[in-house]
């Protein structure tokens, strides 16, 4: 795993095709922009894994 520390407004580009940017920090949380090609599918982590368990359950 990489870790970065990420100033408010800062981002980080993946992949030449999509954007995290870190909007604000208030806390524990984190609010982030991520800008992908409609393509690219972005899911929390407890979201995709309900999904996946569906799928795997068909």
């Amino acid at each position: 795993m990489l870790v970065l520390n990420v100033n408010i407004g800062k981002s980080l580009i993946i992949n030449d095709t999509t954007k995290v940017q870190v909007l604000n920090v208030e806390g524990s949380q984190v609010k982030i922009g991520i800008e992908a090609p409609r393509e690219v599918s972005v899911y929390r982590e407890e979201i995709y894994r309900k999904i996946r368990e569906q799928q795997k359950a068909t």
